[in-house]
């Protein structure tokens, strides 16, 4: 079945002031002076409802980046693809969801011999049903929680010190087989978002040479300015007895979408750290050129 076309909330808008107006009309047919205390009190309380957000649909997901910018996300190692095979490697799988006006989402996943790459975009749209907070703040409240879990230093700059490892840390077979025991045992599962991703890098990489725990590096985890109505950016190094693989997050919220890019690279030479530089690059000029789709 087609989906409904993706549009802000100037239809709802229209259609509230037209019940408005219509509530307006039969209230004041009353004679003894119940009616126009009774329409006093509507209008009050018409004064009072917070104002709906801009958006009342969603779009598709897997078709809101451009097929070039997913092609770059998703680069290969010279291998020629098939037009079938290209058509389903940079078309994504859907996310399933029972209500695709409320959210949506897509993935992307590329293997090649020096890594994989996986791409996800997750979009909801947030609903505020309290008369007296608008759906944007509602929205704004879920960023500023995601904002706090990835502890996103304030004023956009780096944490002082590397995140401290989990007290499971120093059991077991070492940071490494800690860090393997909370990331996936196959790249690409969404649970390699879990605790690992919280976790300080481990094994045999050096945490201080990683840019994302470097509080002055351009590329520590900040607040980021100019994209959409609030936005931040989390690079976190994850090393295991598997490999390494380096997850970089942007997360902005316009209006009343919250829209959450992750990024990463994963390799099983512990000697090839993943660039932060690139994959940070290429997330956030993503979030650009989702943040001027969604405001068309």
């Amino acid at each position: 079945m087609p989906r409904k076309p993706f549009v802000p909330g100037a239809a709802w808008v229209a259609a509230a002031a037209l019940a408005v107006g219509l509530t307006g009309c039969t209230g004041g047919s009353g004679t003894d002076g119940g009616g126009a205390d009774a329409k006093s009190g509507d209008a009050a309380t018409a004064s009072q409802a917070a104002e709906p957000g801009r958006y009342q649909t969603l779009p598709e997901a897997c078709g809101l980046p451009a097929r070039g910018t997913v092609r770059g996300m998703l680069p290969g190692d010279g291998q020629h693809l098939s037009r079938t095979e290209a058509e389903k490697l940079y078309g994504g799988q859907a996310d399933i969801t029972y209500d695709t006006d409320r959210r949506v989402g897509c993935r992307w996943t590329r293997e090649t011999t020096a890594g994989t790459r996986h791409l996800s975009l997750d979009i909801q749209r947030v609903v505020s049903y309290d008369a007296a907070v608008s759906d944007d703040d509602k929205a704004q409240g879920i960023y500023d929680s995601k904002e706090l879990a990835a502890q996103i230093p304030p004023g956009g700059t780096g944490s002082s010190s590397p995140t401290a490892p989990t007290p499971s840390a120093s059991k077991g077979k070492g940071a490494g087989a800690d860090a393997q025991a909370n990331t996936p045992a196959k790249p690409g599962t969404s649970g390699k978002k879990g605790a690992a991703a919280s976790g300080s890098p481990s094994g045999s990489s050096d945490p201080s040479a990683d840019p994302s725990t470097d509080p002055s590096g351009s590329t520590a985890p900040r607040v980021l300015d100019g994209l959409g109505d609030a936005a931040f950016l989390n690079d976190r190094l994850i090393t295991a007895d598997s490999g390494v693989h380096r997850d970089v997050t942007v997360v902005f919220r316009t209006s009343n979408v919250i829209v959450t890019i992750t990024y990463d690279q994963w390799s099983t030479d512990k000697s090839m750290l993943p660039d932060s530089q690139e994959l940070q690059d290429k997330a956030r000029s993503l979030a650009g050129e989702l943040v001027d789709s969604l405001s068309e």
